[in-house]
């Protein structure tokens, strides 16, 4: 007999701050992970929006390029519990998850909760560990929950995944499939850095004396949440959803995608687009910041033709054409 589901987590403080504090507390954490992370103020920006926006990340990226460290960092400056899972072939579903361990003393059995029970949860090279493992983590970004046994566990509030897989590397890994793509609010390329920026970083690196490169706790996870809800309470003008929802059904009907943006497409693209206004100072979201996160928010939700997959066509060339071909309003007002 399985055991009933455990009563669902609280909701979550509706204290608010002000478009002025959470820009304010965004830059803050900016600056502070702009200390050892060189070179990312962009994508960084994108990913510190989705967080904002409730969202969770996926850097996709060649190795050594500083994703984990990124990732880590903004979690330190966010004040929030971290844990990482380096992901590898034989990592189980339980090994993210937790399990049920017999306890002999009480004759019972002791639910031991997994590293998803963070704040933050680096999936590290989740591309490396197979489909198995990599569905395990799909309750746990939708639903906020893990089911183990038949019981239900709700997880911290708030709660975010980061994620960073290897696209170059084929041997041992496992493509993310379409439904967990799905579940990431932006997937974010690093690229390389400039050449004054990597010189930066060995300046930098020899300046310390150590592998060892740390961050400062800017928020913690309460001001967190208290900056979520202060980006909720901003409102969208309704042409610039609209333009939102025209990029996403642009995306459906162009003759390279077999399958474009869902729904869930369009409102990662508006949510993020408010956060990165709110962390500007503004009130109101304007066009530009939704092309601003366009390609971050659909390029990973398109699966294109055979044809253009063999001729070599990348998914944010779409997004890119599909930007420079549908109309964006010609004005936006203040919400």
């Amino acid at each position: 007999m399985t055991d009933a589901p455990t009563t669902p987590a609280p909701a979550r403080a509706t204290r608010a701050l002000t478009v002025a504090d959470v820009s304010a507390r965004g830059s803050a954490v900016l600056d502070e992970v702009a200390t050892v992370v060189v070179g990312m103020r962009q994508p960084l920006r994108l990913a510190l929006a989705a967080v904002l926006a409730g969202g969770h990340v996926l850097f996709e990226d060649v190795p050594g390029l500083g994703k984990t460290l990124a990732a880590r960092s903004l979690a330190t400056a966010l004040g929030l519990d971290f844990r990482r899972v380096q992901c590898t072939p034989d990592l189980l579903p339980s090994d993210v998850t937790g399990s049920s361990v017999f306890d002999p003393a009480t004759a019972t059995f002791e639910f031991r909760p997994g590293p998803v029970f963070a704040g933050l949860l680096l999936a590290d090279e989740i591309n490396r560990t197979p489909p198995k493992t990599q569905s395990a983590l799909l309750e746990a970004m939708a639903e906020r929950q893990v089911s183990v046994d038949g019981r239900t566990h709700p997880l911290p509030d708030p709660f975010h995944v980061v994620a960073t897989s290897n696209p170059v590397e084929y041997e041992g890994t496992y493509p993310l499939p379409e439904a967990q793509l799905d579940r990431f609010m932006v997937r974010l390329a690093v690229g390389y850095p400039a050449r004054d920026a990597e010189v930066d970083v060995l300046a930098r690196r020899l300046e310390r004396r150590q592998e060892q490169a740390s961050v400062g706790r800017v928020v913690d996870a309460e001001t967190l949440v208290a900056m979520q809800a202060g980006v909720e309470a901003v409102t969208v003008d309704p042409d610039v959803l609209a333009y939102g929802v025209d990029l996403a059904a642009a995306t459906r009907a162009h003759r390279a995608v077999e399958v474009g943006a869902s729904p869930r497409g369009s409102q990662a693209l508006v949510l993020v687009a408010r956060s990165l206004a709110v962390l500007d100072g503004r009130d109101f979201v304007t066009p530009e910041d939704v092309k601003a996160v366009a390609v971050a928010a659909l390029a990973h939700r398109l699966s294109l033709t055979p044809q253009a997959w063999a001729s070599g066509l990348a998914p944010q060339a779409v997004v890119q054409e599909v930007l420079a071909q549908v109309p964006g309003p010609t004005t936006a007002r203040r919400a």
